[in-house]
């Protein structure tokens, strides 16, 4: 009975935490410790290989996202936002998409969608790239949509956020690799 209740009790903690991380935007780095990004090719929209490796030099924010997710949409002006003014300084947005029927609705999601960005409609600015289970285990997995990186400009990955991300600390995390 005394090993039912614990197990009971460790599992109650453990969903109790992993839902408090998910809801809170998270972020992951391990000090230290920063593991290379990985090396994947992925193909954009036109069906061009992409690599990271052709991105050394900058620093490139990397967030995997789908047509469907709320929380995605509502970051996506502000990527829009960090590639406008950013870019010229050596920020690359790279937008993953993860949605299962690929281009097909990926396509037509970034040909149609218009975001607001402050007070006049933008389209997205940045590389939208298609993902898939692979691609996403070459970068440690995935727990849920979003999930953005933030990759030094010597290729290191510095910074994981899962969830919504918080704009301010994103952000700063820009600021800070620029």
């Amino acid at each position: 009975l005394w090993i039912v209740l614990g197990v009971a009790l460790v599992v109650a903690g453990l969903s109790l935490a992993d839902r408090k991380w998910l809801a809170g935007g998270k972020t992951v780095s391990v000090p230290g410790l920063l593991p290379d990004a990985p090396t994947v090719t992925m193909k954009d929209l036109q069906g061009n290989d992409v690599t990271l490796q052709q991105f050394r030099g900058k620093v490139v924010l990397v967030n995997f996202w789908a047509t469907w997710c709320e929380p995605c949409q509502i970051e996506m002006p502000w990527f829009i936002d960090f590639q406008e003014k950013y870019g010229p300084r050596g920020l690359t947005v790279l937008g993953v998409a993860m949605d299962e029927e690929g281009k097909s609705v990926v396509g037509p999601f970034i040909q149609n969608q218009e975001f607001d960005l402050d007070g006049h409609k933008g389209k997205v600015n940045y590389t939208i790239l298609l993902g898939n289970d692979d691609v996403a285990e070459k970068f440690g997995g995935l727990i849920g949509l979003p999930t953005t990186l933030v990759i030094s400009r010597d290729g290191k990955i510095v910074k994981r956020f899962i969830g919504l991300v918080n704009h301010e600390l994103i952000l700063k995390e820009i600021e800070g690799q620029l």
